[in-house]
């Protein structure tokens, strides 16, 4: 009998650690809204209804000065690598339909990461990382399975840019009935629906909503009839609409029983659009005008109060997105308003799932899991918020520090503290925190990689006729409206 319990309880011993170690496993997703106004969420005091976020946010941790990237392409780059879209030539504008280049092959990104540790990686929704060569769609890049788009904007409802039809499941295109927020939430529920309990898995639920075209069904439409104007309302309802699948998403991983261990992260890639210069969408001129669409001299729904500024601007309103990460009886409701960047998601996701980077490619991002779970200050000396040839923003402390390079130039200083809103240019009065931050920025720029975009396309013109080098140089996020998508035939 004794013989028989030390057989039994070495057994154990040995079992031990590998059931342990998945136990630890959290499984993760992460939502990304695209374009979404810093006010337009309930719990940030936003006239639009999102229960579900809502729910998530306050009963978890809301990260408060949380810093994606002025438009979409880097932001999502940041996310996937953990480093500064600089490091590896994304920081400048997006990828439009017709370039052929993406997020380089020998970048270590996220989900393989999380699939080395043995993890199931799910992604749908929206790409814009890389489209033309299928070495660059997501499941040449640590998915396991992909459903959605490629490029950046589409129809909501036919999902096609410039005559093409750019919507896939794992590399077959597809020609489906529907509204895009709904199928990638369909796609989200089914998929862990699918999932074994005692198998970690990362889902990357990338909306596109709110992002133009303005575009949402007509229940949704009715739910928001008492916002008066259309655009406002079509934006609003966009919003509704996702807040629904977040909710589905939510229901599915109790039904499972998931939910206690799943961490639930959400954030924005950039501000929303306040210029209509980013909020053309994929409609032509006339078709805007018949279904409400924004069109040049109207004024984009989003509002990203109290910041200054929107997407594409380095201002607070451009660059400073609503995040939260939800996990329950691991993070309790609290708000944190130290610095935080989308660059930190990677090094902290792979800390919990025991998974690793890339050596010969260091993150930019920290690990910021005691920040986020006991509101510990992070380490870092200052916060690297945007940075590309033509100029760069950089905090530290309360201090903000904007460089626009193209001549004259100009240098803004902000006490985020005092003047979050961003009005009073404080550099005159503090030469010596501009010399300091001004000579971190510069060191960060002598370690950049040139811009795939300036060399796709040096002499792109602008708004007003204006090229990349001016300093209020803008051009819509997705490119020009009927674009053709270069994807593989």
């Amino acid at each position: 009998m004794l013989r028989f319990l030390l057989i039994a309880l070495a057994a154990v011993s040995v079992a031990a650690p590998k059931f342990a170690h998945a136990s630890k496993q959290p499984n993760i997703v992460f939502i990304m809204a695209d374009d979404l106004g810093n006010a337009d969420l309930g719990y940030r005091g936003g006239e639009i209804t999102t229960p579900h976020l809502d729910s998530l946010a306050t009963t978890g941790v809301r990260c408060e000065s949380f810093y994606g990237q002025p438009v979409c392409t880097p932001s999502r780059a940041a996310l996937m690598t953990g480093r500064m879209p600089l490091r590896y030539g994304l920081q400048t504008l997006v990828i439009f339909p017709s370039h052929t280049y993406g997020l380089p092959a020998d970048e270590r990104t996220l989900p393989q990461a999380l699939r080395d540790a043995g993890y199931r990686t799910l992604m749908v929704g929206k790409w814009h990382l890389g489209h033309a060569d299928e070495k660059y769609w997501p499941q040449h890049r640590g998915f396991d399975h992909f459903y959605g788009n490629v490029v950046g904007e589409v129809d909501y409802f036919t999902r096609e840019r410039g005559g093409v039809i750019d919507w896939q499941r794992n590399g077959e295109f597809l020609k489906e009935e529907g509204y895009y927020t709904t199928l990638i939430g369909d796609e989200a529920v089914k998929l862990i629906n699918e999932q074994d309990a005692d198998h970690p898995f990362f889902l990357y639920v990338a909306s596109l909503a709110p992002h133009a075209p303005y575009q949402a069904p007509p229940e949704y439409l009715e739910r928001c009839s008492h916002i008066e104007n259309k655009l406002r309302r079509e934006y609003a309802a966009m919003i509704m609409a996702l807040d629904d699948q977040v909710g589905r998403i939510v229901a599915a991983l109790d039904k499972r029983g998931l939910r206690d261990n799943t961490i639930i992260a959400f954030a924005s890639d950039n501000g929303g659009a306040v210029s209509a210069l980013f909020a053309t969408g994929a409609r032509s001129e006339e078709e805007r005008a018949e279904s409400g669409g924004v069109a040049l001299g109207d004024q984009p729904p989003a509002s990203n109060a109290p910041f200054r500024g929107g997407k594409g601007s380095l201002h607070e309103g451009g660059v400073r997105v609503p995040a939260f990460f939800n996990w329950p009886g691991k993070l309790a409701a609290r708000i944190v308003d130290e610095p935080l960047h989308m660059v930190d998601v990677m090094p902290t996701l792979l800390t919990l799932a025991g998974a690793e980077g890339s050596p010969d490619h260091p993150f930019d991002g920290s690990d910021v899991w005691k920040t986020l779970a006991a509101g510990e200050p992070t380490s870092r000396k200052e916060l690297l918020i945007h940075l590309e040839a033509i100029r760069g923003a950089i905090r530290q402390g309360d201090w903000k520090l904007i460089k626009s390079a193209p001549l004259p130039g100009k240098i803004e200083l902000y006490d985020l503290a005092a003047d979050p809103s961003e009005q009073q240019n404080v550099a005159a009065e503090h030469p010596e925190v501009v010399r300091e931050l001004e000579a971190k920025l510069v060191a960060y720029a002598r370690e950049q990689k040139p811009a795939e975009w300036i060399k796709a396309q040096p002499a792109f013109l602008g708004a007003q006729g204006k090229t990349i080098l001016d300093p209020d140089f803008d051009i819509g996020d997705g490119g020009l409206p009927h674009e053709k998508p270069a994807l593989p035939k």
